[in-house]
């Protein structure tokens, strides 16, 4: 462990999308900065995807600025394909991430800066881009009984594709498109497959283009400035109504039932009295935001989520969040990277200019 605590303009915390953008806009505006990587390798959360999601299969993958994903064979595990991509950006432009490095906490340091503590030592920083996504805090909902159920329960965030489920009876929680696309894989393997969600599955039928994009990341976006707890951007597209959708509409895969009441030794059961059988519960229930190393800046708000103008929070300044609520798509995260920078390169230069910055005052 070095004890030293070095100094840095910008500590990067994540370098996936939104982490390896940040960190070339940074390297082309020439402002110090650090990233750093709790992962074991280049990929982001891409990295730890199951290995049937192929690069073809992709929902929206959208190339890092400076550098094209292009040729790569939609047959290969996207793992694989946007693993090498972030390597070979990592490496083109120079970007030097620390990995694997775990942050712990981010507090008040010395003289206006934030202290970064990690696995590797401590960093000291101007200013901070948080770029931590959500892949780390897998969302299990709490159902009465859940401790009693004999078989296995699992989360997407440990799917290892289809081939694990053959013969089983299969209960698939959630509404979303892992929902939908390992209800559609598990359904070829598995013996009998369930799925169940809170609320009716809305399927989006025809073109998604910019328009639609714009008013469904304003919505997004609308939630983080009143400071409550960021919805996904997809959560608010609808599922796309493609040929393996219909397929499975046709097929009754995706007959969907509402939520269970209970869950059972044996499976789920439903107030009237009805009960299905299970020997896996899959909870494709999404993810949250991955910031509780940053608690000890006190940036939540009252309603539970960190108010954010931009990607700017609105307690701290010096403090940027990209992938996090309306730049958490692939797209987004580019653009909030290259903002984020431009923002962090005005507060720069406001405090050598000897102004205050940092969180407000009262």
């Amino acid at each position: 462990m070095n004890n030293v605590t070095r100094n840095v303009d910008v500590a990067v915390i994540g370098a996936g999308q939104a982490g390896l953008s940040s960190a070339y806009h940074l390297a082309r505006a020439g402002i110090d900065h650090v990233v750093l990587d709790h992962a074991p390798r280049p990929g982001g959360a891409w990295q730890f995807r199951w290995p049937s999601l192929t690069y073809g299969r992709v929902h929206g993958m959208h190339a890092l600025p400076g550098m094209e994903l292009t040729g790569a064979d939609p047959l290969r595990p996207s793992s694989q394909v946007i693993g090498e991509y972030f390597a070979a950006y990592e490496e083109r432009f120079g970007l030097r991430v620390r990995r694997p490095v775990d942050v712990s906490a981010v507090r008040e340091g010395d003289g206006g800066r934030l202290l970064v503590e990690t696995s590797a030592g401590d960093w000291s920083a101007r200013a901070l881009i948080n770029a931590t996504g959500t892949w780390d805090r897998p969302f299990w909902p709490r159902y009465p009984g859940q401790e009693t159920f004999r078989g296995h329960q699992l989360h997407t965030a440990d799917y290892p594709g289809p081939v694990e489920f053959a013969g089983a009876r299969v209960i698939v929680v959630g509404g979303g498109t892992s929902a939908v696309q390992h209800l559609l894989e598990i359904s070829e393997a598995a013996a009998e497959t369930t799925w169940v969600t809170r609320r009716p599955p809305v399927f989006r039928d025809g073109s998604f283009g910019e328009a639609e994009g714009r008013a469904a990341v304003a919505l997004v976006d609308e939630r983080v400035r009143r400071g409550l707890p960021p919805q996904s951007v997809v959560s608010v597209t609808g599922l796309p109504l493609n040929e393996a959708v219909r397929a499975g509409l046709d097929s009754g895969v995706l007959d969907r039932r509402p939520m269970f009441d209970r869950i059972t030794a044996t499976g789920a059961a439903w107030a009237d009295g009805s009960h299905v059988d299970a020997d896996v519960i899959l909870w494709a229930t999404g993810f949250r935001a991955a910031v509780d190393h940053l608690a000890p800046l006190r940036l939540r708000e009252p309603g539970g989520g960190i108010r954010i103008d931009g990607t700017r929070a609105v307690r701290d300044e010096r403090v940027h969040l990209v992938g996090y609520g309306p730049s958490a798509s692939t797209i987004g995260a580019n653009r909030a990277g290259g903002a984020a920078v431009r923002e962090i390169h005005r507060l720069l230069a406001r405090e050598r200019a000897g102004e205050p910055v940092g969180a407000p005052v009262g």
